[in-house]
């Protein structure tokens, strides 16, 4: 079983102060590592899909919450979340080769899988009142076909506990091989308050009550014995001071016309937190564009760097030639500094709180959490730091499978692993 606790950064483990008995007890009787690194860009969707994949987004071609697209005429770039998981993900997955295996798999709330047809039970992100789970949810009195219509609207708190009773449910009446279960409280604290915040802990000690209810359903079930649980998250987070609106700068030089919603012209901004994609939307003027653009972002506040095309490959992100998720400039913030996509007359304002991610892979504070404990798991294991890219192979390797795709590597800690099950 795979958890995955959005936004929760490997420093917050080394602070004594937080409240969360469960993450260390899981710590204290299996293997943790001392930091996970992430794969650029350092948001949800594309260390999500690192995860299952054991490949970067130069690979699995995720690069935001959802899939990019173009529109025609120049106007503005739009990601849309709810795209089929074959059009957003361009590898194969464990859940995948688990599935093709024989396996039984499920999901709750992962991303970046939306219609996957190698998914055996599942509970969405956006749940629906007619699906297996949520009517067995709705029987049980833990939710209402109402309450699930309109889940958008209620509070993340919420989402994150009936996003728990549903992994407890199949769990309990459809106990798969492999599960993924993926709780966004915490992410959306750590935005609004910044990490490290009362908010932030609080929200780290609700996660911590979430994965006790896990194991104690593993547990009275029976399931503990022949389980192991796999803590991650997909980055960690930074305060931040400033916002940068980068299409301001676009609309000064006369590359972007019109007004929010109505945006069009020759190149565009998609902010992804700590770094951004600059997209040339006018074909016929790229090659005039790009050193442009290069200058208009080199050495103005808040922009740390401008990576071009021939920087991609160390940045483990697609070159235009090879997909066309992938941008033409990549801007990185300054630490303090964020990009954003909010309108505004001002390229920098001031923000009181808050935090984000995004921000490059080498950053010590974006590095992300891992934990694994149970069957196949000795016990009282430090690992050093780790890449999520080997997360895939080392559940391959507990499952019996081989994940011959993923460029990550099994972590060298498993013990009594079952018979290769690949063929």
């Amino acid at each position: 079983m795979v958890i995955s606790l959005d936004g929760f950064p490997a420093y917050a483990l080394e602070d004594p102060r937080l409240p969360i008995p469960t993450l260390r007890k899981l710590a204290r009787e299996g293997a943790t590592a001392t930091s996970m690194r992430p794969v650029n860009p350092t948001v949800t969707w594309p260390n999500h899909t690192a995860i299952v994949t054991g490949v970067d987004a130069s690979e699995h071609q995720v690069l935001f919450n959802g899939l990019f697209t173009r529109p025609t005429g120049g106007a503005k770039p739009t990601i849309e979340p709810w795209r089929d998981k074959d059009v957003l993900v361009h590898s194969p997955t464990i859940y995948d080769v688990a599935h093709d295996a024989g396996l039984t798999t499920a999901q709750v709330d992962w991303v970046a899988i939306y219609g996957a047809k190698t998914i055996t039970w599942q509970f969405p992100e956006i749940p629906d009142p007619n699906g297996t789970i949520e009517r067995e949810l709705i029987a049980a009195g833990t939710v209402t076909a109402d309450q699930l219509s309109k889940f958008e609207d209620s509070s993340q708190v919420w989402q994150d506990q009936i996003w728990t009773d549903a992994a407890v449910d199949i769990l309990e009446k459809h106990p798969p091989n492999l599960m993924l279960f993926h709780l966004l409280t915490l992410d959306d604290t750590n935005h609004e308050y910044g990490p490290m915040s009362p908010a932030s802990f609080t929200a780290m000690a609700y996660l911590d009550d979430k994965v006790k209810q896990i194991l104690d359903t593993l547990e009275r079930t029976g399931l503990s014995k022949n389980a192991t649980v796999i803590v991650v998250s997909d980055h960690g987070f930074r305060s931040i001071k400033h916002k940068l609106h980068a299409n301001v700068l676009l609309h000064g030089k006369g590359l972007l016309t019109g007004g929010p919603g109505a945006e069009k012209g020759d190149a565009s901004v998609v902010p992804d937190g700590g770094i951004a994609m600059v997209y040339i939307t006018n074909a016929d003027r790229k090659t005039a564009l790009i050193p442009e653009l290069r200058s208009i972002f080199t050495g103005v506040e808040g922009v740390d760097r401008v990576y071009g095309v021939e920087d991609f490959a160390s940045l483990g992100l697609p070159t235009p030639s090879a997909s066309d998720q992938a941008p033409d400039l990549v801007l990185a913030a300054q630490s303090d500094y964020s990009f954003t996509g909010d309108p505004s007359q001002e390229f920098v304002t001031h923000v009181a709180s808050g935090g984000t991610h995004g921000f490059l892979n080498t950053d010590p504070q974006m590095q992300a959490i891992f934990i694994a404990w149970g069957d196949g798991i000795p016990k009282g294991v430090r690992l050093g730091d780790i890449s999520n890219l080997d997360v895939a192979p080392t559940i391959a390797a507990l499952l019996g499978l081989n994940m011959k795709s993923a460029k990550g590597h099994a972590i060298g800690l498993i013990v009594n692993m079952p018979p290769d099950r690949s063929h």
